[in-house]
């Protein structure tokens, strides 16, 4: 595979809103031991990519500086060390940084093939999303069949995707959305139930039903001491992330008395031998079912890489239904 010298990027031009995404060129960067180098056709776009710009959300020391978090395309390059990938094979791939770019380098254990029959686009809005999931819902949250889940944003990447691998796996599945287009989304991708949280209190929803066993919630904030109030005993809150705030005052005697569990986690700051376990695991366990069509990834809209300002005001917008792509090539 030819390889040129430099590429077309959508760099941070200072910290802001989504007109500081700018197109630039850049080199191509080279594979290091044990990473492969990726010709993108598509990358996803992902809040994390939203806080990196508004400069709350910093790369590792060692990673591009560039937003974007996952994407799909071809190997058009292999570092030492690497025996799996050949140049020219089809991969989806977790990225620490530089998806917004024609060329991305990645370890070559976060790299999963391209289900069977998928296409380029939709591939590429698989790891980001399945990786935060498995790990949030099944490896901290300890999902079991019978369960009732509730996670919230079920519209959302993480949302529609929280929902199908746990009804996959015979949880009873409940979420919350804005809008009554968004509920019916999530309905249609198995929630027994999805409340608009502008007409009806989920506290109350949930406690109808006896309590969440499991909770996943990216707001944060005022919905922290509810959700508390919505899980049955012995039940668990897995928070992944904080669009209403971190901080929030909290009574920590019903944790006590009712034995509740907090947990959660973020996915960038994980070390290499982590996230390839989770791959180890996403490829055994949820890939086939990809491959089958039994589940995959909700499409909401694509934008070529130089319109990415365009793709962050859509999605922090929160009128969209599922992923949001970058066509790169």
């Amino acid at each position: 595979m030819q390889i040129p010298s430099s590429m077309t990027v959508v760099e941070i031009s200072t910290y802001g809103g989504p007109e500081v995404l700018k197109p630039t060129t850049a080199p191509v960067p080279d594979p290091g031991p044990g990473q492969i180098l990726i010709r993108i056709a598509y990358a996803g776009v992902n809040r994390p990519d939203a806080l990196q710009r508004a400069g709350n959300y910093a790369p590792p020391a060692d990673a591009s500086p560039l937003p974007g978090l996952e994407a799909s395309g071809h190997v058009a390059a292999v570092g030492d060390g690497v025996t799996r990938w050949s140049v020219g094979d089809a991969v989806t791939a977790l990225l620490p940084g530089g998806g917004y770019a024609e060329y991305a380098v990645t370890d070559a254990t976060h790299a999963l093939p391209v289900p069977d029959g998928m296409s380029m686009d939709r591939a590429a809005a698989l790891c980001e999303t399945f990786f935060t999931v498995w790990t949030n819902v099944f490896m901290r949250g300890g999902l079991q069949a019978g369960e009732k889940f509730l996670v919230h944003g079920g519209s959302s990447g993480i949302g529609t995707t929280a929902i199908q691998l746990a009804k996959l796996h015979e949880a009873r599945v409940f979420a919350t959305a804005g809008s009554a287009e968004k509920c019916a989304a999530c309905d249609r991708l198995g929630a027994e139930a999805t409340f608009n949280y502008h007409e009806t209190d989920f506290v109350e929803a949930m406690k109808a039903e006896g309590g969440a066993d499991l909770i996943l919630d990216m707001v944060g904030g005022s919905y922290i001491p509810r959700n508390l109030d919505a899980l049955a005993n012995d039940g668990r809150l897995v928070q992944i992330a904080f669009l209403e705030g971190p901080v929030v005052e909290l009574n920590m005697t019903q944790i006590m008395t009712r034995r509740l569990t907090i947990t959660g986690s973020t996915l960038r700051p994980q070390s290499q031998a982590a996230k390839a376990a989770i791959a180890r695991a996403l490829e055994s366990e949820v890939w086939p079912h990809l491959a089958s069509g039994a589940i995959g990834p909700v499409m909401d809209s694509a934008f070529e890489l130089a319109d990415a300002a365009k793709a962050h005001t859509r999605m922090e917008g929160s009128t969209h239904i599922g992923k949001i792509m970058l066509k790169v090539t």
